[in-house]
């Protein structure tokens, strides 16, 4: 399975991380995202500048992803129309620090890259961790991957969008 990690925090953003890191179990993970934060651009996107993309990678000179310069879902157009070798099976955005629940989702980042990769047809899911003063990325990341293998797994067709939030209890209980 190919799969497209995008997010509105940022390339260095760690919910971003935790969320690689448990995708890689399920398939091959290509990282599209904004090079700074963006939260709170809703479906923005870029057509009056240039859209910048680079490479960049880990201390251990491993690829780590694409950092644009652009709106998450510059991120998930560009990854999808010119980064990508071949069209993604899956696309996830997230771990987006904060819910995003009820008129949130207008605004979202997060969740607008997750419609981008809908637009093309491509199962597209929204991950976003409820606040907490000590997030725990690495738990959220675990519990969604489960997730969305449950998803997964009941879908009959292509292109569905889902929006998931996980609750602070998840941190605590786990």
């Amino acid at each position: 399975m190919r799969i497209l990690l995008t997010n509105d925090d940022g390339i260095y953003a760690p919910g971003l991380a935790a969320m690689e890191r448990q995708l890689q179990q399920l398939g091959d993970v290509t990282v599209s995202a904004p090079l700074t934060e963006q939260s709170g651009v809703g479906h923005a996107i870029t057509y009056l500048t240039p859209l910048m993309a680079r490479e960049v990678f880990a201390e251990d000179r491993t690829r780590r992803g694409w950092a644009v310069e652009g709106s998450p879902a510059d991120c998930v157009k560009l990854a999808i129309c010119a980064l990508l070798p071949e069209r993604p099976d899956l696309v996830v955005s997230g771990i987006n620090s904060g819910m995003n629940a009820g008129i949130n989702v207008l605004y979202s980042g997060t969740v607008a890259a997750a419609i981008e990769g809908a637009f093309f047809g491509i199962t597209s899911i929204a991950v976003s961790l409820e606040y907490h003063d000590a997030p725990r990325y690495d738990i959220a990341a675990e519990k969604a991957a489960a997730i969305i293998q449950q998803l997964l797994a009941q879908q009959n067709a292509t292109g569905h969008l889902y929006n998931l939030n996980i609750p602070i209890v998840v941190q605590i209980v786990a």
